[in-house]
This record gives C-alpha cells, structure tokens and sequence, in this order.
C-alpha cells in the first residue's frame, strides 16, 4: 500500500504488513481522491516499544496514525478511517441521506462486534497465535455460517450494502472478510452463499480496491491449524530462534507479539501473597451448583477482600445499543479478547432491557487491587467504565449476587442476556 505520486499524503500510518484494519482507509483515501498514506518503517514489538513512539501513542498498539501537518494523533483503526474518509468535505462514503448514514454506522458495527470473534476463534489457532480447540472452532464456523446467510439475503436484491454505490459499509465488511476469503472459504464452504460471494467479487474487483489490496485470489484449500512444536527434553533442548510469521494479513500478529513481550516477565499478580480464595476452585464451584443460594453462600465465606477487588462495570455507549442478541455478542467479543487475564478474573456482564432500549452493566472480580494490565490493554476496554467498589457493603454484596444469578434489574430493565467470564 503505498501513496501515488500524483496525490498529497493525508498522514503516516505505523503497521505490520498487510493490515486489513489499514487497508480500509487506504481504500476510502482511494475513492476520494484527495490524499493518500505513507507507511512508516515499523517492526512489530520494536518500534511500538520507543520511547518516541509511545510518546504519540502511549497504548503502544498499532495502526497508529499522524496526520501530515503533525497537528492529529490517533490509534484506533475507525478513528483512522473517519479522519481519512472526512478530508473530502462532499464525501458519500459515510452515506448520502440520514437513513444511509445510520446503516452505514450498523454496518460498521456489524464488521467489529458480529465477525471480530468469529475471526478471532477460527483465524488465530490458524496462524499459531492462540490453542486451536476443535469446539471453539466449529462453533466459529457455526457463527460464520448463520451471519454469511444473514447477509446473502440482504444483498439478494442489492449490488452494494448501502445505497447504489460503495460506502464504508462495503469497504469495511470487504476487508474484514477478505482473510476468510483467502484463507479457509473454499469453493464448497462458498457455495451457498453466491449473493455475498458476487458482492464481495465486486468490491474486491473495483480499481480503488486493487490499488490498495491487489489481486485477491480465493482460497482453494482451506488452512490447518499449525500442529504444536515437538517438546524436546530440557537436558537436551537448545535455545531456538522463533521464525517471524508466515501470514500477517490478521490483526493476531499484533497480539503475537505483544503476548511474546508478556511472556519475558513474570506477571506481577503471580508475585502476590498467597491468597486463601482460589478462584479456579470458585469458577468451578460456581458452574457445577445453583446460584442462588449455594454457590453466593459460598463466594462469600471464602472471599478474600485483601487479595483481591471487586469492579462495577458499564458499557459507556448503551444508547448505541440496538438488538438485545447483539449486544450479547457484543460482550463475547469483549470476553474473546481478554483471554490472557483469565487466570487472574471472574466476571458477569448482562444485557438487560430490550431492542432498542437496554444497557450493558455487570461486576469483574480481579486478583490484586486494580485493574490487570491485560485488562487496560484490551482494545474494548476504553468502552467500558470500570468502578472500584466497596465489597463489604451489603448492597453492592447484593447488587453482585444478582448479576452472577443473572436475575437482576438494572437502571428498571430486566434481564434480557448474560454472559459470564470465567
């Protein structure tokens, strides 16, 4: 992806490789003509770890992105696009009408919230980046499935998602599906789904696309997920050089290498003083007996308010909130990608209300007395609020037990959906 010679660059971006989340607002910057992007030189791990680079964006993660008049910083993929896509004041890629507009933005939220886990289940074991695990595989496949047939009868009638020409929506969802599309949708996986495959053709075949993405050839046969290294005896083993990734065209490499960084220090909340309260022996505890009242008997006669904290957690976008269903989903992406904490938390979030009228809102119970650094790294984490509460206080007590018994009303919404980290 680089910029033409003929256009002025809109700003810098810092990336690995083939970065769909970057390639669509290149693709935006395309269509619109009036900038491009240059890429900086960037080795994942290295230089998102300068004092330099964290001075412009302290989160360390990539994309990153300055504009060309080094007066806007951002680190948020959608942040990018929106900037990129705006610096043509008459525009029609965010839509034409307010109706469009609205969908265009669903659309977006449908890339981000429905397909993000599904990617993150079937693509990482892929590429080596998390334990394959046959059931959250095929359930991934399953989810795949049931969202392809959703979308196969929206675009039954329709060339493009929105309106009659390409908006974001397109652009956005076309990226995101593009991994799939090479890597593990086959002719017959395809198949039954011609509505979202000529779509997808379509866009992938427009000239915006190709300057930006090339020629993107299907997959014929489907990838395997990479069979785990040999052990080799520790009296015999020898230090080994970890071989860089074959396919970077994920977002994994990102979390690859940022897990490999971890991975160097012992995480600080193994150094803490032993705690009394065992949390595996509480999630078990908790998914093998009734709730209410066994399993809050027993949270509370063996929690240990030293060594660990008790957070109130909302979602800070509810008014956004559409179908109940995804929502949920919404929460099992959040879910998804705090999985390097899962050690050290417990946690219940529920959607309570109805379409169009809920909220987000539940309690994580943490080791220590703050928030992991896992947690803080999360991508999800800035849309949520995460309070400190008093966990001796009968209400809060009360207010806990609810939402872990999934029977709670909240803000006067009833129970709708839950989900619970464990």
């Amino acid at each position: 992806m680089t910029v033409p010679a003929t256009t002025a660059s809109l700003g810098t971006v810092w990336t690995y490789p083939n970065n769909p989340r970057v390639a669509k607002a290149a693709i935006a910057a395309a269509y619109n003509g009036v900038g491009g992007l240059e890429y900086a030189d960037f080795t994942m791990g290295a230089t998102n770890r300068t004092p330099e680079f964290l001075a412009k964006f302290p989160l360390g993660k990539v994309p990153a992105f300055e504009s060309a008049d080094g007066k806007v910083v951002l680190y948020e993929s959608r942040a990018i696009l929106n900037y990129v896509t705006s610096a043509k004041a008459d525009t029609t890629l965010f839509g034409k009408t307010r109706e469009e507009r609205a969908l265009v933005e669903q659309w977006l939220s449908v890339a981000d919230n429905e397909w993000g886990p599904v990617a993150t289940a079937w693509l990482y074991p892929l590429f080596g980046y998390m334990a394959y695990n046959e059931a959250t595989t095929s359930k991934a496949k399953a989810d795949a499935r049931k969202l392809l047939g959703v979308l196969d009868a929206y675009l039954l009638s329709r060339t493009f998602l929105v309106g009659q020409a390409v908006t974001l929506a397109d652009i956005t969802l076309a990226t995101v599906l593009m991994t799939f599309y090479k890597t593990v949708w086959d002719a017959e996986f395809r198949a039954p789904y011609t509505n979202v495959n000529r779509w997808f053709i379509t866009c992938v075949n427009q000239p915006q696309f190709k300057a930006v993405l090339g020629e993107v050839a299907l997959c014929t046969e489907p990838m395997k997920p990479k069979a785990p290294e040999p052990v080799v005896a520790k009296e015999t083993a020898q230090p080994a050089k970890k071989a860089a990734p074959a396919v970077t065209d994920t977002e994994a490499l990102e979390a690859a290498a940022a897990e490999e960084e971890k991975a160097k220090a012992k995480n600080p909340l193994d150094l803490l003083p032993k705690s009394s309260f065992v949390l595996d022996e509480w999630k078990r505890f908790y998914s093998n007996n009734d709730t209410r009242p066994t399993a809050v008997d027993w949270f509370w006669k063996n929690y240990d308010a030293a060594g660990y904290s008790m957070w109130k957690v909302d979602y800070k976008y509810n008014q956004e909130l559409s179908m109940t269903f995804m929502s949920s989903n919404l929460i099992g992406g959040f879910f998804q990608r705090l999985e390097s904490v899962r050690k050290y938390a417990f946690g219940s979030l529920l959607v309570c209300g109805k379409d169009n009228d809920s909220v987000i809102s539940g309690y994580f119970v943490f080791r220590g007395s703050e928030i992991p650094e896992g947690v803080l790294e999360c991508p999800d984490y800035e849309s949520f609020s995460f309070v400190k509460v008093n966990d001796a206080d009968p209400k809060v007590r009360e207010a806990f037990n609810a939402v872990i018994a999934w029977d709670a009303t909240i803000a006067g919404k009833p129970f709708a959906d839950g989900k619970i980290y464990k």
